[in-house]
């Protein structure tokens, strides 16, 4: 996008001069308040909205340069609420596409069916209308039917923004599942900015008139905003979310304070004086979490799981961020996080303040990082 403006016959502009490259198989999130022309902005790139002044390059061509119809067919669009055609079955929903650019029903519905199962959508639902499905399934049907034609590019509008927080999370994750998978080149346009800062490659943040405040990755868009209008629309929690982009791994978790739920009276003894916690953590026989027990209340071969404190909920270690471990810390009864294995296993646990020593650190490395880069 090359000074791209929209500017409608009352006067109004609703982009100025909008300057973006956006790399082949990267996610770009346009984020920023109402009004700001995110979403025209990404109906530019498709023509429903014609830009007033700019070019608009897809792989070094023109957009203006070939039939709009055939521009809109090569790529994918989803909107919030799905936009499906309540009168077609969901296979056929997703067949849309392919069967506008003349495949056979046969071979468009194969697709559909094969999309239904890359979004997380069981097969037995191919038969059914838009309206005997939930919001989040309707969402999935959205973006199978983007992906129908296989098209490079898919633009996303508010896709998510209608359903409740937990669907969300779910849509989010499985979307960045298919991107790993497919390497689509995706513009996703979200109010939501722990969204952008999730699914975005880059973020775009624009401020109101269509002006371009930042364009950064998460990570640096979140440690350095260009300005006080970019700080302001990221919020007094940045840092926190900023902690999502530092992993776990350099946590060195406890063993001594977790003890098996048939553990005997001297282990628990030794683990309770020892520990330097204030609680044990009680695991089952197949090691999982079952609760926090003060260790003059637990009773070699008589535990009961039913009068713990609760563990609260777990991170992966490894996998889950730093973000994830102070929230389980945080969230603790006791202020120590449980640390498990991908199948949900005790792999140790931790206090807040060895988790607040880690995010020192980090924070010290990543300074180090940045004064190296400003260097070179």
């Amino acid at each position: 996008m090359d000074s791209v403006t929209k500017r409608y016959p009352d006067g109004t502009v609703a982009v100025d001069r909008l300057s973006l490259d956006i790399e082949d198989g990267s996610i770009t999130v346009l984020v920023g308040p109402s009004g700001c022309g995110k979403t025209t902005t990404l109906r530019m790139i498709n023509r429903m909205v014609e830009p007033s002044e700019g070019t608009i390059l897809l792989d070094g061509a023109d957009i203006r340069q070939q039939p709009v119809n055939t521009l809109r067919r090569s790529m994918g669009y989803v909107i919030q609420n799905a936009g499906l055609f309540q009168h077609r079955t969901i296979v056929d929903n997703i067949a849309t596409v392919p069967r506008l650019l003349g495949w056979g029903k046969d071979r468009a519905r194969a697709r559909a069916r094969e999309l239904m199962e890359r979004v997380g959508l069981d097969a037995s639902l191919a038969k059914r209308y838009p309206y005997q499905l939930s919001g989040g399934q309707q969402q999935r049907v959205g973006v199978a039917r983007a992906l129908a034609a296989d098209p490079p590019v898919l633009l996303m509008d508010e896709p998510f923004s209608a359903v409740d927080p937990v669907v969300r999370k779910g849509l989010q994750d499985e979307l960045l599942r298919i991107q790993a998978e497919l390497g689509k080149t995706i513009v996703f346009v979200t109010h939501d900015i722990d969204e952008a800062v999730k699914l975005g490659t880059m973020v775009a943040v624009l401020r109101t008139g269509g002006h371009l405040a930042q364009y950064a990755p998460p990570a640096e868009l979140l440690s350095d905003p260009a300005d006080a209008f970019v700080e302001d629309f990221l919020g007094s929690d940045r840092g926190i979310r900023r902690l999502s982009f530092f992993p776990s791994g350099a946590l060195e978790l406890q063993t001594a304070p977790v003890v098996a739920l048939d553990a005997d009276a001297g282990t628990i003894a030794a683990r309770g004086s020892t520990s330097g916690a204030p609680y044990l953590l009680v695991a089952d026989l197949d090691g999982r979490p079952l609760g926090w027990g003060d260790p003059k209340d637990l009773t070699a071969g008589e535990i009961e799981p039913g009068r713990l404190l609760s563990h609260g909920r777990p991170f992966v270690h490894g996998k889950d961020s730093l973000r994830a471990a102070l929230d389980a810390a945080v969230l603790s009864p006791t202020g120590w996080a449980v640390g498990v294995d991908g199948t949900g296993r005790v792999v140790g646990v931790v206090s807040q303040q060895a988790v607040g020593e880690a995010i020192r650190s980090a924070h010290a490395l990543d300074r180090g990082g940045e004064d190296a880069r400003a260097v070179r």
